[in-house]
Protein backbone atom coordinates (compact mmCIF):
# COMPACT_ATOMS: atom_id res chain seq x y z
CA UNK A 1 0.00 0.00 0.00
CA UNK A 2 2.75 2.82 0.88
CA UNK A 3 4.20 2.21 -2.26
CA UNK A 4 1.96 2.89 -3.95
CA UNK A 5 0.58 6.13 -1.74
CA UNK A 6 4.49 7.04 -2.74
CA UNK A 7 3.75 6.21 -6.20
CA UNK A 8 1.17 7.93 -7.00
CA UNK A 9 2.30 10.95 -5.49
CA UNK A 10 5.64 10.74 -7.27
CA UNK A 11 3.33 10.85 -10.32
CA UNK A 12 1.70 13.98 -9.90
CA UNK A 13 4.71 15.91 -8.56
CA UNK A 14 6.47 14.66 -12.27
CA UNK A 15 3.18 16.24 -14.08
CA UNK A 16 3.18 19.14 -12.38
CA UNK A 17 6.92 19.99 -13.44
CA UNK A 18 6.34 18.25 -16.98
CA UNK A 19 3.87 21.16 -17.43
CA UNK A 20 5.88 24.18 -16.06
CA UNK A 21 8.25 22.74 -18.27
CA UNK A 22 5.84 22.76 -21.25
CA UNK A 23 4.68 26.13 -20.38
CA UNK A 24 8.45 27.55 -20.79
CA UNK A 25 8.81 26.25 -23.55
CA UNK A 26 5.68 27.47 -25.30
CA UNK A 27 6.46 30.56 -24.01
CA UNK A 28 9.85 30.45 -25.44
CA UNK A 29 8.60 29.72 -28.60
CA UNK A 30 6.81 32.65 -28.82
CA UNK A 31 9.49 34.81 -27.77
CA UNK A 32 11.06 33.56 -30.95
CA UNK A 33 8.58 33.75 -33.47
CA UNK A 34 8.61 38.11 -31.98
CA UNK A 35 12.71 38.22 -32.50
CA UNK A 36 12.19 36.09 -36.72
CA UNK A 37 9.83 39.04 -37.31
CA UNK A 38 11.84 41.87 -36.34
CA UNK A 39 14.20 43.29 -38.70
CA UNK A 40 17.47 43.50 -38.53
CA UNK A 41 18.00 46.94 -37.73
CA UNK A 42 15.40 47.07 -35.69
CA UNK A 43 16.31 48.12 -31.72
CA UNK A 44 17.14 44.98 -29.92
CA UNK A 45 14.48 43.21 -27.66
CA UNK A 46 15.55 41.66 -24.63
CA UNK A 47 15.84 37.76 -24.69
CA UNK A 48 12.79 36.25 -23.15
CA UNK A 49 10.09 39.48 -23.46
CA UNK A 50 7.67 39.99 -25.84
CA UNK A 51 7.84 42.96 -28.40
CA UNK A 52 5.64 46.06 -27.80
CA UNK A 53 3.51 47.61 -30.02
CA UNK A 54 6.06 50.43 -29.89
CA UNK A 55 8.55 48.92 -30.77
CA UNK A 56 6.97 47.20 -33.61
CA UNK A 57 5.37 50.17 -34.69
CA UNK A 58 9.04 51.93 -34.67
CA UNK A 59 9.95 49.33 -36.50
CA UNK A 60 7.39 49.61 -39.70
CA UNK A 61 8.18 53.19 -39.35
CA UNK A 62 11.70 53.08 -40.43
CA UNK A 63 11.17 50.46 -43.50
CA UNK A 64 8.02 52.37 -44.90
CA UNK A 65 8.41 54.42 -47.95
CA UNK A 66 9.18 58.14 -48.23
CA UNK A 67 5.63 58.51 -49.66
CA UNK A 68 4.35 60.29 -47.22
CA UNK A 69 7.19 62.71 -46.82
CA UNK A 70 7.64 63.42 -50.61
CA UNK A 71 4.04 64.77 -51.36
CA UNK A 72 4.69 67.55 -48.80
CA UNK A 73 8.20 68.57 -50.06
CA UNK A 74 7.10 68.81 -53.68
CA UNK A 75 3.73 71.03 -52.79
CA UNK A 76 6.21 73.21 -51.06
CA UNK A 77 8.55 73.14 -54.07
CA UNK A 78 5.29 73.97 -55.91
CA UNK A 79 4.52 77.08 -53.70
CA UNK A 80 7.72 78.44 -53.73
CA UNK A 81 7.71 78.51 -57.77
CA UNK A 82 4.37 79.94 -58.28
CA UNK A 83 5.95 82.53 -55.60
CA UNK A 84 8.84 83.32 -57.85
CA UNK A 85 6.63 83.16 -61.19
CA UNK A 86 4.19 85.95 -59.60
CA UNK A 87 7.41 87.96 -58.19
CA UNK A 88 9.16 87.57 -61.99
CA UNK A 89 5.62 88.68 -63.17
CA UNK A 90 5.19 91.34 -61.06
CA UNK A 91 8.91 93.15 -62.31
CA UNK A 92 8.08 92.88 -65.68
CA UNK A 93 5.16 94.65 -65.58
CA UNK A 94 6.78 97.12 -63.43
CA UNK A 95 9.59 97.25 -65.85
CA UNK A 96 6.91 97.79 -68.81
CA UNK A 97 5.08 100.25 -66.54
CA UNK A 98 8.52 102.07 -66.45
CA UNK A 99 8.99 102.15 -69.88
CA UNK A 100 5.78 103.24 -70.75
CA UNK A 101 5.47 106.75 -68.45
CA UNK A 102 9.31 107.28 -70.13
CA UNK A 103 7.95 106.64 -73.59
CA UNK A 104 5.19 108.71 -72.95
CA UNK A 105 7.23 111.48 -71.17
CA UNK A 106 9.65 111.95 -74.16
CA UNK A 107 6.36 112.07 -76.31
CA UNK A 108 4.99 114.86 -74.33
CA UNK A 109 8.72 116.91 -74.43
CA UNK A 110 8.69 116.05 -77.58
CA UNK A 111 5.10 117.64 -78.40
CA UNK A 112 5.51 120.75 -76.16
CA UNK A 113 9.17 121.43 -77.51
CA UNK A 114 7.34 121.04 -81.40
CA UNK A 115 4.77 123.56 -80.38
CA UNK A 116 6.91 126.23 -78.31
CA UNK A 117 8.81 126.39 -81.67
CA UNK A 118 6.08 126.46 -83.67
CA UNK A 119 4.75 129.44 -81.27
CA UNK A 120 7.79 131.60 -81.75
CA UNK A 121 8.07 130.95 -85.34
CA UNK A 122 4.46 132.50 -85.42
CA UNK A 123 5.04 135.38 -83.15
CA UNK A 124 8.44 136.22 -85.37
CA UNK A 125 6.23 136.27 -88.00
CA UNK A 126 3.26 138.09 -86.73
CA UNK A 127 6.65 140.93 -85.59
CA UNK A 128 7.84 140.39 -88.95
CA UNK A 129 4.71 141.62 -90.37
CA UNK A 130 3.67 144.37 -87.78
CA UNK A 131 7.01 145.89 -88.16
CA UNK A 132 6.63 145.63 -91.95
CA UNK A 133 2.87 147.52 -91.73
CA UNK A 134 4.18 150.13 -89.55
CA UNK A 135 6.92 151.00 -92.00
CA UNK A 136 5.94 153.32 -94.66
CA UNK A 137 5.79 151.87 -98.29
CA UNK A 138 9.37 153.40 -99.62
CA UNK A 139 9.01 153.43 -103.36
CA UNK A 140 11.95 152.84 -104.64
CA UNK A 141 13.84 155.61 -106.50
CA UNK A 142 16.23 155.10 -109.45
CA UNK A 143 19.99 156.22 -109.51
CA UNK A 144 19.86 159.72 -111.08
CA UNK A 145 21.99 159.58 -114.26
CA UNK A 146 23.91 162.51 -115.36
CA UNK A 147 24.93 163.56 -119.20
CA UNK A 148 28.59 163.05 -119.49
CA UNK A 149 28.53 167.02 -120.71
CA UNK A 150 28.69 170.01 -119.32
CA UNK A 151 25.39 170.72 -119.25
CA UNK A 152 24.95 166.97 -116.91
CA UNK A 153 28.52 168.12 -114.86
CA UNK A 154 26.48 171.54 -114.36
CA UNK A 155 23.51 169.78 -112.98
CA UNK A 156 25.30 166.89 -111.25
CA UNK A 157 27.42 169.73 -109.12
CA UNK A 158 24.00 171.38 -108.14
CA UNK A 159 22.56 168.61 -106.44
CA UNK A 160 25.58 167.75 -104.54
CA UNK A 161 25.89 171.88 -104.16
CA UNK A 162 22.34 171.24 -102.62
CA UNK A 163 22.96 168.43 -100.08
CA UNK A 164 26.04 170.44 -98.81
CA UNK A 165 24.27 173.63 -97.97
CA UNK A 166 26.27 175.33 -100.98
CA UNK A 167 24.83 177.90 -102.75
CA UNK A 168 25.13 178.84 -106.60
CA UNK A 169 22.91 179.10 -109.58
CA UNK A 170 23.13 176.69 -112.94
CA UNK A 171 23.32 180.08 -114.89
CA UNK A 172 26.03 181.44 -112.47
CA UNK A 173 28.20 177.90 -113.05
CA UNK A 174 27.72 178.56 -116.33
CA UNK A 175 28.97 181.68 -117.32
CA UNK A 176 31.71 181.44 -114.96
CA UNK A 177 32.64 178.37 -116.85
CA UNK A 178 32.81 179.43 -120.36
CA UNK A 179 34.54 182.59 -119.52
CA UNK A 180 37.14 180.68 -117.38
CA UNK A 181 37.71 177.53 -119.63
CA UNK A 182 35.20 177.64 -122.47
CA UNK A 183 33.83 174.35 -120.92
CA UNK A 184 37.00 172.19 -121.21
CA UNK A 185 37.70 170.33 -118.28
CA UNK A 186 41.03 169.73 -119.01
CA UNK A 187 42.21 173.42 -119.48
CA UNK A 188 44.87 174.81 -117.51
CA UNK A 189 46.68 178.50 -117.57
CA UNK A 190 50.83 178.38 -118.10
CA UNK A 191 50.93 182.51 -118.59
CA UNK A 192 49.32 184.31 -115.58
CA UNK A 193 50.88 184.99 -111.96
CA UNK A 194 49.45 181.34 -110.84
CA UNK A 195 51.63 179.44 -113.25
CA UNK A 196 54.46 181.36 -112.96
CA UNK A 197 54.52 180.81 -109.38
CA UNK A 198 54.54 177.41 -110.14
CA UNK A 199 50.68 176.82 -109.18
CA UNK A 200 48.62 176.91 -112.82
CA UNK A 201 44.91 177.50 -112.80
CA UNK A 202 43.38 173.64 -114.09
CA UNK A 203 39.85 172.31 -114.48
CA UNK A 204 36.59 174.01 -115.65
CA UNK A 205 36.90 176.98 -113.20
CA UNK A 206 40.24 177.22 -113.30
CA UNK A 207 41.14 176.40 -110.04
CA UNK A 208 44.80 176.44 -108.27
CA UNK A 209 45.75 173.01 -106.47
CA UNK A 210 45.98 174.45 -103.12
CA UNK A 211 42.53 175.89 -103.02
CA UNK A 212 41.03 172.58 -104.71
CA UNK A 213 42.38 171.12 -101.46
CA UNK A 214 41.15 173.27 -99.26
CA UNK A 215 37.50 173.28 -100.56
CA UNK A 216 37.14 170.12 -101.82
CA UNK A 217 33.78 168.68 -101.37
CA UNK A 218 33.60 165.39 -99.46
CA UNK A 219 32.14 162.80 -101.99
CA UNK A 220 33.59 163.85 -104.97
CA UNK A 221 36.96 163.26 -106.69
CA UNK A 222 40.23 164.27 -105.81
CA UNK A 223 41.30 164.57 -109.31
CA UNK A 224 41.50 168.80 -109.87
CA UNK A 225 40.54 167.88 -113.34
CA UNK A 226 37.38 165.84 -112.77
CA UNK A 227 34.12 168.19 -113.85
CA UNK A 228 32.25 167.69 -110.91
CA UNK A 229 34.76 167.52 -108.35
CA UNK A 230 36.32 170.85 -109.85
CA UNK A 231 32.91 172.98 -109.86
CA UNK A 232 31.75 171.93 -106.84
CA UNK A 233 35.36 172.83 -105.17
CA UNK A 234 35.25 176.16 -106.86
CA UNK A 235 31.69 177.06 -105.70
CA UNK A 236 32.83 176.14 -102.40
CA UNK A 237 35.45 178.67 -102.16
CA UNK A 238 33.64 180.95 -103.92
CA UNK A 239 30.71 181.04 -101.78
CA UNK A 240 33.12 181.70 -98.67
CA UNK A 241 35.03 184.56 -99.98
CA UNK A 242 31.76 185.90 -102.26
CA UNK A 243 28.42 184.52 -100.80
CA UNK A 244 27.70 182.90 -104.20
CA UNK A 245 29.59 181.90 -107.05
CA UNK A 246 26.65 183.67 -109.23
CA UNK A 247 28.67 186.70 -107.35
CA UNK A 248 31.30 186.08 -109.68
CA UNK A 249 31.60 188.49 -112.77
CA UNK A 250 35.64 188.19 -113.31
CA UNK A 251 38.76 186.70 -112.39
CA UNK A 252 38.45 185.32 -108.57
Amino acid sequence: MPKNILSRAHSRNLTKQHKIAVAGVAALGTAAIALSAIPGNADTVTTGSPATAAQVAKVATQDAPLTSVKGPITDRAGTQNIKLDAIAAQKKAADQLVAKQRAEAAAKKAATDAAAKKAAQERTAKQAASRSAQRPQMQTVAAKTYANNLDGWIRQSLDIMRAKGIPGSYSGLHRNIMRESSGNPMAINNWDINARNGIPSKGLLQVIQPTFNTYHVPGTSWNIYDPVANITAACNYAAHRYGSMDNVNSAY
